[in-house]
């Protein structure tokens, strides 16, 4: 099982309508707003890092009003 973090930015506004969007991705298993230099924290888990790049490349940053993301895979079991 391959853990990981997909920190999301949104523009202006965007963040609350784009949580339940995000939450309803098979892989996700926590998404949170946030305050910092992202708005959105997702904690994704799938059973391969290609799972975890597609929800991150293709699923999230194919959502209209997201900006950016970074995806940082965990090195813990």
């Amino acid at each position: 099982m391959v853990h990981a973090f997909i920190m999301v930015k949104t523009g202006a506004g965007e963040s609350e309508q784009l949580l339940t969007p995000i939450r309803e991705f098979e892989t996700v298993t926590e998404a949170h707003i946030v305050a910092g230099a992202y708005d959105i924290i997702t904690e994704v888990e799938a059973d391969e890092v290609y799972d975890i790049l597609k929800t991150s490349s293709s699923n999230i940053q194919g959502l209209q009003g997201v900006t950016d993301t970074k995806t940082y895979i965990s090195m813990e079991d």
